[in-house]
């Protein structure tokens, strides 16, 4: 009989990353401190929802005078403690479902449950706290058209240079300092009105740490609410750091499988590696793209940007691909394409 192979050799980094949050976890617990549930918006379908969220020990938020939480500083949403491998339970109608966290605290897992079509609420939770309520986009069968946006110089500006924009908006940009991308916010909800029970995701990949600032600043500025996937920075079992190419593309082939009967918009911009990314899924799954809109980046920002990324080849006799410097542009363009109407 064939021995089984052997587990993949951890990185020591990831090892050592571990053992930090062990000992911060075991500190904030003799503080008499206990875990939370961060529910993130999930999505699903007949049948299943696929939910999100980390498991954290955070410290108390400063409130105003009004009760509403302070302006927030980046670096703030990196001061919990992800609580490895929690127990989590989701609860949904009559039926309590438990998962387990991964070695990050992240949660991101697939619960077989009913519900109806459209934004639907359920609850969540972990060491025998209060539940608090989750959210998720269930997709009908009958749904032919979705849409992706990438976040960073997509839906929101940041005229840094590449290598500084993840340390900036994580850590250091005030919330309320964060500026959208002209017209995105009119487009995207444009598009969602014209297909009544189309799923909005927003993919990225900034931390899941961001995710209560980003979804703040998306409401903020008018844009629809949407279902978020975004990525753990951590190491892997043997790399420094994920790749966030690699997390786009995995999302994207599970979105193609999940729902063979939808069509994606995909939205990103020229900074990056949206187009390249787009450009490959585009040839792995013709049949799952509407369409592409690439916003490009104004002079002064690709110069910061370090340039701006190769020209991707792409047929428009498989699906429209169109490109502007902001929302107003691209909507534009996209009615010359038939996508909106």
């Amino acid at each position: 009989m064939a021995s089984a192979p052997p587990a993949p050799r951890i990185h020591w980094f990831a090892r050592l990353e571990h053992r930090l949050h062990v000992w911060r976890e075991g500190r904030a617990r003799r503080r008499g401190r206990s875990a939370t549930i961060l529910p993130f918006p999930g999505y699903g379908g007949p049948g299943w929802v696929r939910v999100v969220g980390r498991v954290l020990i955070v410290p108390p938020q400063r409130r105003g005078k009004d009760g509403e939480p302070t302006s927030v500083r980046g670096w703030r949403s990196f001061v919990g403690i992800p609580v490895s491998f929690a127990t989590v339970k989701v609860h949904i109608g009559d039926s309590v479902h438990e998962i387990v966290a991964d070695r990050g605290g992240v949660v991101d897992a697939v619960v077989h449950t009913t519900l109806e079509p459209g934004w639907q609420t359920f609850l969540i939770s972990t060491e025998g706290q209060d539940p608090i309520e989750a959210t998720a986009f269930i997709v009908a069968d009958s749904t032919t058209f979705g849409v992706v946006s990438d976040v960073d110089d997509t839906v929101m500006v940041t005229a840094l240079p590449r290598p500084f924009i993840a340390f900036w908006n994580s850590f250091v940009l005030d919330e309320h300092a964060r500026i959208p991308v002209p017209g995105m916010s009119v487009l995207l909800d444009q598009l969602l009105r014209q297909h009544p029970g189309a799923p909005m995701v927003y993919l990225s990949t900034g931390a899941w740490n961001i995710a209560p600032t980003l979804r703040r600043f998306l409401g903020r500025h008018l844009f629809p609410a949407g279902s978020m996937l975004l990525t753990d920075w951590g190491p892997t079992h043997d790399r420094w750091f994920r790749s966030g190419r690699e997390h786009k593309l995995t999302n994207l082939r599970r979105l193609a499988t999940e729902f063979p009967h939808v069509k994606w918009l995909l939205l990103g911009d020229d900074g990056q590696h949206d187009e390249s990314i787009y450009s490959e899924f585009l040839d792995e799954h013709p049949e799952s793209v509407a369409g592409v809109a690439i916003r490009r980046l104004l002079p002064a920002e690709a110069v910061l940007a370090g340039g701006r990324a190769g020209k991707e080849p792409h047929s428009e006799h498989v699906a429209p691909w169109v490109s502007a410097e902001d929302g107003a542009g691209l909507r534009d363009l996209l009615g010359e394409a038939g996508i909106l109407h």
